[in-house]
């Protein structure tokens, strides 16, 4: 059985050997192709029908955000951004995100970096996660089309032109896949991210066989207009000069949103559905990395009625205001004479993460005087499972899981179903409404 076919697409022809080389290190996963831009990037993922592709955001011709929405909607595949750390590739990656990219990894930072491994193992791994959910995906929702989220447009599909290199034969490494009787341990295993960390062998030195560009042109290449996506999400930034006031004075309910990969697509939908008249702080922790969540903050806070913030030290809560955790650091809530603030510190990761959907939850765990609303949506591991327990042993009005067939990786909220303490399973669609009426109830 063949391995899993990744497709690395990259303008620099250093960086596609770089991770081409570390991708190849995991015996399940094989190159299929390269393209150095978004049109060639289209064109292989047509031909190639990669399980998996990896791609860059800043190329010439089509750059990846563009080239990412044509993917999603011409032949959808799990892609992994590769994103540098400036504040517009940030942004960018947010906006991957919520178009549809299964997740991101950062760059190295130079060319010799010292962290080419860790991204490496990085990478790997988000790939194990990527096909296998998508392997598990497929055989449960392939004959339901409808529950693809971007329809594919079978009547304005053009043929394209234009190179897209495939490995050779003899510099692909031929590996074994799962085998068909691990294969239905696949959802398992993709929720709980590959606990068992696979460590790179080998080296950077024994590189692919170098493959020419070709000079071809593709300057023909009609660029398809991804309407229903690019309205989903572009229209009305404005809409932020027309916000209601929130509403004024104490509060006293409060929610508590924990998430992880597929989280801003999640996020989006529900923070956006949510009146900007909610009595009702939101605290969010999202697994991501400094400065990626500043970005995540602007971008929700562009297109909801609610303002959207990143947390910062000591912040005071109120209804209204959705506070993000930022990357690199744990989020609780404290109380003082002056009311409710936002605490933050570097206590050693949990779960692996920091910020940990269990330390802010159980950071609410003291303060039965208010009726406390958490929802653990899409996201890897089990991150949140034992704070959702532990806050709806001391009184939680509402513990709320998203249900497996709208999460992109079910392991989150499988993990704290498993543990009895979940009151309601919903769609991503409709856990906005149901927040929306337990706070007009409480």
């Amino acid at each position: 059985m063949a391995p899993y076919r990744v497709l690395v697409v990259d303008d620099s022809p250093f960086m596609r050997k770089i991770f081409s080389d570390l991708i190849v290190q995991d015996p399940q996963f094989t190159i299929v192709a390269t393209a150095c831009n978004g049109l060639e990037a289209i064109e292989a993922v047509q031909k190639w029908k990669p399980d998996a592709v990896t791609l860059d955001l800043e190329m010439p011709e089509l750059n990846g955000l563009d080239a990412l929405q044509r993917i999603m909607v011409e032949q959808p595949t799990p892609v992994i951004m590769l994103s540098g750390i400036s504040e517009e590739n940030t942004r960018e990656t947010i906006k991957a995100l919520q178009l549809g990219a299964f997740d991101f990894i950062r760059k190295p930072m130079g060319a010799f970096s010292n962290d080419i491994v860790r991204v490496g193992e990085l990478l790997l791994e988000k790939l194990r996660i990527a096909v296998l959910t998508r392997r598990y995906s497929a055989s449960v929702t392939e004959p339901d089309k409808k529950k693809s989220p971007i329809k594919r447009d079978k009547t304005n599909q053009s043929k394209l032109t234009g190179s897209v290199k495939p490995v050779e034969e003899g510099n692909s490494r031929k590996r074994g896949l799962l085998r068909p009787e691990q294969q239905a341990e696949a959802r398992d295993a993709a929720a709980s991210a590959f606990e068992r960390k696979d460590k790179p062998t080998g080296s950077l030195s024994n590189p692919m066989k170098p493959m020419a560009d070709s000079g071809r042109s593709m300057e023909a290449v009609p660029i398809i207009p991804v309407a229903p996506v690019a309205a989903a999400l572009e229209e009305n930034k404005e809409q932020k000069r027309f916000r209601q006031k929130p509403a004024e004075g104490s509060f006293d309910q409060l929610i508590a949103i924990g998430t992880s990969t597929g989280g801003p697509r999640a996020l989006h939908e529900v923070i956006t559905s949510l009146p900007a008249q909610l009595a009702a702080p939101v605290l969010v922790v999202q697994h991501m990395p400094p400065k990626f969540t500043k970005s995540l903050a602007q971008r929700l806070d562009s297109f909801s009625e609610l303002e959207v913030v990143e947390a910062s030290q000591g912040d005071r809560l109120k209804a209204g205001v959705v506070y993000i955790a930022p990357g690199g650091h744990h989020m609780e809530l404290a109380k003082d004479q002056g009311g409710y603030y936002v605490q933050l510190t570097q206590k050693p990761p949990r779960n692996g993460h920091r910020p940990s959907v269990d330390v802010l939850f159980e950071s609410l765990t003291p303060f039965d005087e208010l009726k406390r609303h958490a929802v653990i949506m899409t996201g890897m591991g089990s991150d949140g499972a034992k704070g959702m327990k532990a806050l709806v042993d001391s009184g939680a009005e509402s513990a709320i899981a998203e249900s497996e067939q709208t999460c992109v990786v079910y392991g989150m909220p499988r993990s704290a179903i498993e543990t009895g303490c979940v009151k309601t399973v919903l769609p991503l669609q409709q856990i906005a409404a149901e927040l929306q009426h337990a706070v007009l109830k409480g």
